[in-house]
Formats: C-alpha cells, sequence, structure tokens
C-alpha cells in the first residue's frame, strides 16, 4: 500500500506540522510498497488530487506504469541536451550565454524549492520562479521566451507533456525611444578618449587606444557591443567588417571610414586574433568590462544616458536620415524583417519622409507651371492671357 504525502520544502511554514499537513504547496511523494517492492518517489505533482490519482492507478495495475521503471528527466540532464543542440546548431555566443544565465537562475530556484526533476516544473512554480527575476520589462519579456524555447525543446523530446511557460503572460512592454548620439556627444567621446591615451600611463596606454577603437568599430560597424568584442580581426579585409551571413548563404560587409580602418590596424591586440577579447573564458565577461570602462569615457565626456547601445542606434539613425531605404538598414543591422527596423526607428523614418517632402517641395520653386498658377497670371505658349 503507497502513501501519499507532501514533503515539505526547507522553506514552508508548515514544516514542523510534519507529513499529514497537506494544505500547502510542497511537492507530493509516495511511501510505500507496491507488489512487494518498496517504493518512495516523487510524483512530480504539487497538486494532491492528480497526486491520488497516480497512486490508485498503480495500486489498481499492481506495478508503476511502463517507462516509470528508470528515473525521470532531470532539471540538470535537460539542460545539457538542451545547450549541447544549441551549439550543434551553431547558435551565437551570445545566444547559449544568455541560455546559461536563465539556466544558472532555474537551477538555484529549483534547488530552493526541493525540485530536481523537470516535470515538477508546473506552470505555477514558473510564475513563482519569474517572481525572482530582476530584469526590466523588455529583458524579462525576452528570458521568458528563452523559458518557453526550453520547453518546447523538452516537450519535442517527451520528457514534458507539454509546454507550462506557455500559460505565463508577458509583461507589458513599453519601448523606449531610440536615442543616438548628437554630433556634438560623438566629438566629446572621441575627444574624451584621445585625452586618455594621453594622460595615462605608458603601461595602462594600449587599454585606452583599444577604448578609442572600440568607440568606432561601435559607431561605424553598428554592430552590438557583445558582437564587437567578440569581432576576430581576420574579418576585416579590404576596408569592410564581415557582419555576419544570412540565411541565403550570402555574406554581408559593412565598409568602414578610412581613419576606423587605420586606427583598428595600429591598437594592440589583446590575443592573436581579437582586438577586445583574450578568446578565454565568455565574450559576455568581457563585454561587462568593456562596458564598464565605456560607462568611464561617458562621464568624462559628460554624456549623460550614454551606453554602448547608442552607438548602433546613431549608425543606424544617421543612414535612414540621410535616405538609405530601410530594407538596406535592415541588412546592416541583422534583423529579421525591415517591419522590426522600423519598429524601432520609426520616428527617424518619418523624419526621412518629411525630409524628402521637403525636397519635392523646393523643386516647384523651379516648376514655371506652380510660380505661373501661385501668382495666378496663367500663360499661353510662354505669353500672358489677357484678363478681361
Amino acid at each position: 500500500m503507497l502513501t501519499t504525502y507532501r514533503r515539505h520544502l526547507k522553506d514552508c511554514e508548515h514544516r514542523n506540522e510534519g507529513r499529514k499537513y497537506r494544505r500547502c504547496r510542497c511537492p507530493i511523494w509516495a511511501d510505500g510498497f507496491l507488489a512487494r517492492h518498496e517504493i518512495r518517489k516523487s510524483l512530480g505533482t504539487r497538486d494532491w488530487e492528480k497526486g491520488q490519482d497516480m497512486i490508485r492507478q498503480w495500486e489498481v495495475a499492481g506495478e508503476l506504469p511502463a517507462g516509470n521503471g528508470s528515473e525521470p528527466m532531470t532539471i540538470e540532464q535537460a539542460k545539457t541536451e538542451f545547450l549541447a543542440d544549441a551549439e550543434a546548431r551553431k547558435l551565437k555566443n551570445s545566444t547559449i550565454d544568455r541560455h546559461r544565465i536563465l539556466f544558472r537562475q532555474l537551477e538555484q530556484f529549483a534547488k530552493t524549492e526541493g525540485m530536481r526533476y523537470l516535470k515538477e516544473l508546473d506552470t505555477q512554480t514558473l510564475r513563482r520562479f519569474r517572481t525572482s527575476w530582476k530584469d526590466g520589462d523588455l529583458a524579462g519579456l525576452k528570458k521568458l521566451e528563452r523559458l518557453r524555447t526550453f520547453f518546447r525543446f523538452a516537450r519535442e523530446n517527451g520528457w514534458v507533456a507539454d509546454n507550462p511557460a506557455l500559460a505565463i503572460k508577458g509583461p507589458r512592454v513599453t519601448l523606449k525611444p531610440t536615442l543616438p548620439f548628437s554630433q556634438d556627444e560623438m566629438i566629446r567621446i572621441l575627444a574624451a578618449a584621445t585625452k586618455k591615451i594621453e594622460s595615462v600611463h605608458v603601461e595602462r596606454r594600449n587599454k585606452a587606444r583599444r577604448v578609442r577603437a572600440l568607440v568606432l568599430l561601435l559607431r561605424y560597424s553598428g554592430l552590438r557591443i557583445s558582437d564587437a568584442v567578440g569581432c576576430s580581426v581576420e574579418r576585416l579585409q579590404g576596408g569592410k567588417i564581415w557582419l555576419y551571413t544570412q540565411k541565403t548563404g550570402q555574406h554581408v560587409y559593412c565598409p568602414l571610414p578610412e581613419f576606423v580602418v587605420k586606427e583598428l590596424d595600429a591598437v594592440p591586440t589583446v590575443s592573436e586574433h581579437h582586438w577586445f577579447w583574450t578568446g578565454n573564458g565568455t565574450v559576455e565577461t568581457s563585454r561587462k568590462k568593456w562596458s564598464e570602462a565605456l560607462a568611464a569615457l561617458f562621464k568624462a565626456a559628460d554624456v549623460k544616458d550614454g551606453h554602448a547601445h547608442r552607438f548602433r542606434d546613431t549608425f543606424a539613425v544617421e543612414l535612414l536620415t540621410d535616405g538609405t531605404p530601410i530594407e538596406n538598414v535592415q541588412a546592416f543591422l541583422g534583423h529579421a524583417s525591415a517591419r522590426v527596423t522600423e519598429k524601432h526607428y520609426a520616428p527617424w523614418v518619418r523624419a526621412r519622409q518629411e525630409r524628402a517632402e521637403a525636397d519635392v517641395k523646393r523643386s516647384w520653386e523651379r516648376d514655371p507651371l506652380v510660380l505661373m498658377e501661385t501668382k495666378g497670371t496663367p500663360e499661353v505658349h510662354g505669353k500672358p492671357e489677357a484678363v478681361n
């Protein structure tokens, strides 16, 4: 005969009331004998009625269901399988790193909750997991999407019956307006970088030179800072930087100004193949260090709300306001579609439209028909028509 009970977690306020207390939300376990075999295992649920039904089915059958003789998929095993698949699919290192961050948080949460198996993570449990996040709205939405991706992978492999993360609604996200650097801000940033090179001790001068080179690469390539930090020297050829490869197999290159190319060629590299990364550890770790260096530079240049992504915004906005087709900007930025680009840079697309409209209106100033109609003196064959 099997007995169901709540296995109280360390932080359960009813822990001292023992196994008979069942009104909390701690995991449900089974204990006893079935077909002369001693059983003590988690039922993988917190629903008391569901746990009772499972026990009754086992006792009627006189044995555990087929497939339950082996241990269910653990969270640790599922994580390992997912990351191995992500690497086999050649996902970007930055993407895989973000999944690793999610798994570290999930494993810590599961340890606190006393959970080991993947199927113990139901929708209600995942909602509690989300309350532990310290992210902003947009970062929280992206993390939720990664959680859904992981459980979709688990469902496709038969480890869980459904995707419990799908029932969790995403946070309401209000996109912040794009804020490119002004030309004056860019001048002050580069001036502060140059002053830093001239003022620091010779042993620290190379790092200061790399900071300036990183600023120029970010501004004129449109790369995200993690991609710029991990960018290899070999990707710069013929005055152009290789950005990425499209799904069609076509490479996307971005030409760089000559002075930027010279700066990158002259700056001392951190390692044999990278300007800003040793090649050891993760790019994310190195990215944080360079973000701190840029933050100090923004402070020295007296630039408010400065952060690395504003260089990417500056790159995109300068192209759009100069009349570059949005499809070309989308290709440089690596967005999935032009709609994504327009979503982020809609105000600047409108500015481009307004500029185009102004050009049309200026063309009217040289149009004889417009001048004639505006003055109210219609001409026929180049001569004023008599007015009765």
